[in-house]
């Protein structure tokens, strides 16, 4: 299992997102450009000391990240799926997706994606906070694949 981060814009959030896959031991790849200098004081604040512990591999390009990228299904997080992430079967190899917090991810790279999933919300709400939306499948996905850290 991967998190993928494709073009970040938000530091607080990726800061987050890498704090959390410090402490699930998930490796990161981190697709660019972003919105941001890596070295953000924001980024840092959120992911506090846990960046160091981050397995992160970055791409300077969606192009660059697909000849590189390892084997496994490309799963993506956006609000176009039909596919509950709560009724999908996780598989070790994933590669678990969440796009930019401005705009998601170009029709190129939603058609790429093996897999789409969709977290049901209450009727009216637009969408999640891309940190909470991958916390929440990440989870799951977890759980299924019994890959918690002990």
């Amino acid at each position: 299992m991967r998190l993928v981060l494709y073009q970040p814009d938000i530091p607080q959030n990726t800061g987050t997102l890498l704090r959390l896959a410090a402490c699930l031991a998930v490796p990161v790849d981190l697709i660019e450009p972003c919105g941001f200098v890596l070295s953000d004081r924001r980024l840092r604040r959120a992911g506090m000391d846990y960046l160091e512990g981050v397995d992160l591999t970055r791409h300077d390009s969606w192009h660059r990240y697909l000849v590189t990228a390892p084997a496994g299904r490309l799963v993506l997080l956006t609000t176009r799926a039909c596919t509950r992430y709560t009724g999908f079967a996780f598989a070790p190899s994933d590669r678990l997706m969440v796009g930019r917090e401005s705009g998601g991810v170009p029709e190129a790279v939603h058609d790429a994606a093996d897999v789409r999933l969709v977290i049901p919300m209450a009727p009216g709400a637009r969408t999640l906070n891309v940190a909470c939306a991958a916390a929440m499948v990440l989870g799951e996905a977890l759980r299924q694949l019994n890959s918690t850290p002990p």
